[in-house]
């Protein structure tokens, strides 16, 4: 999820937090933990800092490790200790199990997301992305808020409230499962371009009955459309590549932390005079015509590259980078 709703999660655990008499009973073990599942609301996103080493760091680790399963732990332990260490008098396990709950809640909704996480190292580094929640939901961050004003006013007893708000929240869960799950299923029956063999994803937008959606064919390459109040529009193709290039680029450290992460990863290759430019996409991501996250290399003549890039990126200012690159040959692993 993005960093508000995070924050919303944080301050609605601390507000369920009342059904617990350990907290209720005590203001400074209700100021304790509201501290407490606000920073643990956040602290696997704490990963964020690898982004000062570098896109190719921040790729190919960001909701890795931070969110594994060592990591749960690691941020409970940490967070409860240096709260219980400024609040001495409140009981300890009662604060770490609140804290563990908003670790464990940040990791939960990361999972629902197109993004996805690298939630069960180290038992497996497959990345969990059911595809099932925009990173950006309303209803979620719309329903916090509402909560939280009217505990905030003390219009209704937080014992009553924040049960009710996270029983929804659970039947929303439900409800957004099942419909994703039903429109893959009818996705490939309402196709009529559609060939035997096809792979369907629907992806989440901030719209109830829009999904995106991608199909990979047998040949691995991608049709991108729009399924919208039960019709389907496809409005974008792409052709994956094949060439040496091709393949010496998965060799370099841009490229590689974004197969290491991408899920529909597509290669392009495009000659500019003597210089050529390998573009690798992800199909997932697409916005206005354009695919925002991408891994690209570029090489000279001598087929060394001269300048690399991976990440999130607009098409002009990727552009702007590829024309300004110099022509001297890059240090492998190097920006």
């Amino acid at each position: 999820m993005d960093t508000a709703t995070h924050f919303a999660f944080g301050f609605g655990l601390a507000g369920l937090a009342q059904i617990d008499p350990n907290v209720s009973v005590d203001a400074w073990t209700t100021a304790a933990v509201m501290i407490g599942t606000v920073a643990g609301s956040q602290a696997p996103d704490f990963d964020t800092l690898i982004r000062f080493r570098g896109n190719e760091l921040y790729v190919r680790h960001h909701r890795g490790m931070s969110h594994s399963i060592p990591a749960w732990f690691f941020w409970t332990a940490l967070i409860s200790t240096a709260v219980w260490l400024a609040i001495p008098a409140v009981p300890y396990l009662t604060l770490a199990a609140w804290v563990f709950a908003a670790v464990l809640l940040h990791v939960a909704t990361d999972m629902f997301n197109t993004y996805g996480t690298q939630a069960f190292r180290p038992i497996t580094r497959h990345w969990v992305a059911w595809n099932i929640i925009h990173i950006f939901d309303p209803f979620l961050f719309g329903a916090h808020l509402l909560a939280l004003a009217l505990w905030a006013l003390d219009a209704v007893p937080a014992v009553v409230l924040f049960p009710t708000l996270y029983g929804v929240l659970l039947l929303y869960y439900v409800w957004r499962t099942v419909v994703h799950i039903l429109t893959e299923r009818t996705l490939p029956k309402r196709d009529p371009t559609g060939r035997e063999g096809d792979e369907y994803t629907a992806i989440p937008t901030v719209n109830w009955s829009v999904w995106n959606v991608v199909r990979k064919n047998r040949e691995g390459n991608y049709t991108i459309g729009v399924w919208r109040s039960g019709r389907l529009k496809w409005t974008d193709e792409y052709v994956c590549e094949s060439s040496p290039l091709i393949e010496k680029s998965k060799r370099h450290p841009a490229v590689a932390s974004f197969l290491s992460f991408s899920s529909h990863p597509c290669p392009h290759e495009e000659r500019r005079g003597s210089e050529t430019i390998v573009r690798w996409l992800d199909a997932r991501y697409q916005h206005r015509k354009q695919y925002p996250f991408l891994a690209v290399v570029k090489y000279n003549a001598n087929k060394e590259p001269v300048f690399s890039y991976v990440g999130w990126i607009s098409e002009e200012k990727l552009e702007r980078k590829l024309q300004d690159a110099p022509s001297k040959p890059m240090l492998v692993g190097t920006r």
